[in-house]
């Protein structure tokens, strides 16, 4: 079915609808993995975003439920160049297209992803709607421009706790968590408490945790006022606490710091990031639009990880509170696994042991 993709700076690109073939509105972004596009679909941190994927062919594996970050895919529409009919993989259960109909997700296919990348970097994050309207009308059009991703964690979050694994326990704060995240702490021997974005700090705290997990998510972190007050009350508490994405930028906003949006952000498997106390080089994942301005971070933190590219903040270290936040995806279940390690680091804190970087 013929469509088009309507930017909000005017141009209008003709492509094919797949998937469930309904109208899409959502913020345009891109994204460049050349391999694990069901970690992308499933990525609850794109959430009212239209993800445009720069390798040319994807599906090429079909559908694996197993590889899955989260129950259901979270953006609105999905743009690829040719989207694979006939996947070839063992573990294969099917189409991808078929799995994103069954989702509800609208497809465009055979446009030029290349070209419409090049708009992105060029002019910014832009909103964007996919109809089968060649033309829009003047109040569809000053809907687009309206446009913004609204109460973001709300959407992604879990409705309520859940338990999994024994160990030492860990209060994970689901504020759109990818399921790796939990993996990997059961993994290393950890009791995951999974709660709710919208729990007061008193929840948290009852379950008497020996560490926190701060998780990835999706929209402006700044937008997450509750959020912030309740974990204002959190992170004077001395328990070990790791911050991953959404996560980081939460706590350096409720550390009293500050975070900006970004012309295109960062969203990829191939993200340089240097340590500025080691001075070593990690490739990493990552999926996101915002920063922390590092310039803004109270006295006593450490900007601990910047990037390699555009030199924006990528980890701070908080020793007065017993904690450190990532940027970037040490979980990607896809992508490089550089930054493991960093669950480790975690564990050493849990343990009041001091972790080295193998």
């Amino acid at each position: 079915m013929k469509a088009y993709l309507h930017l909000d700076n005017g141009m209008i690109l003709e492509g094919e609808r797949h998937g469930a073939c309904k109208d899409a509105m959502g913020e345009l972004v891109f994204t460049t993995n050349s391999c694990g596009y069901l970690e992308t679909l499933s990525d609850p941190s794109y959430y009212g975003q239209i993800v445009l994927q720069t390798f040319p062919l994807i599906g090429n594996y079909g559908t694996i439920r197993e590889d899955f970050e989260s129950e259901r895919p979270a953006l609105t529409a999905y743009i690829v160049r040719e989207l694979c009919v006939d996947p070839s993989n063992f573990r294969s259960e099917g189409a991808l297209e078929d799995y994103l109909k069954e989702a509800g997700v609208t497809v465009l296919t055979d446009v030029d992803t290349r070209a419409i990348t090049r708009i992105v970097r060029e002019n910014g994050v832009m909103n964007a709607m996919i109809t089968d309207r060649p033309i829009l009308t003047a109040a569809e059009r000053e809907t687009l421009h309206a446009y913004t991703v609204k109460d973001a964690v709300a959407h992604v979050t879990c409705d309520e706790d859940e338990i999994d694994g024994e160990g030492r326990r860990v209060v994970l704060w689901d504020f759109g968590a990818k399921r790796n995240i939990r993996r990997e702490l059961i993994k290393r021997g950890c009791q995951v408490i999974t709660v709710s974005g919208n729990v007061t700090a008193e929840h948290i705290l009852s379950y008497k945790p020996d560490g926190l997990m701060f998780t990835n998510g999706p929209g402006d972190p700044a937008e997450n006022v509750g959020i912030i007050a309740e974990m204002r009350k959190l992170i004077n508490s001395g328990i070990p606490t790791m911050g991953v994405c959404l996560g980081h930028q939460l706590m350096a906003l409720a550390a009293g710091g500050k975070t900006t949006k970004m012309k295109y952000g960062h969203r990829g498997g191939n993200q340089p990031v240097v340590d500025t106390v080691t001075n070593r080089v990690y490739i990493t994942s990552q999926n996101h639009g915002y920063a922390v301005l590092a310039d803004t971070l109270p006295e006593g933190a450490l900007l601990r990880y910047i990037n390699a590219n555009d030199h924006t903040c990528e980890g701070v270290d908080y020793p007065m509170y017993n904690a450190f936040t990532v940027q970037f995806h040490p979980e990607a279940a896809s992508g490089p696994r550089d930054c493991a390690f960093m669950f480790d680091r975690f564990i050493a804190m849990m343990e009041g042991k001091e972790y080295a970087a193998k």
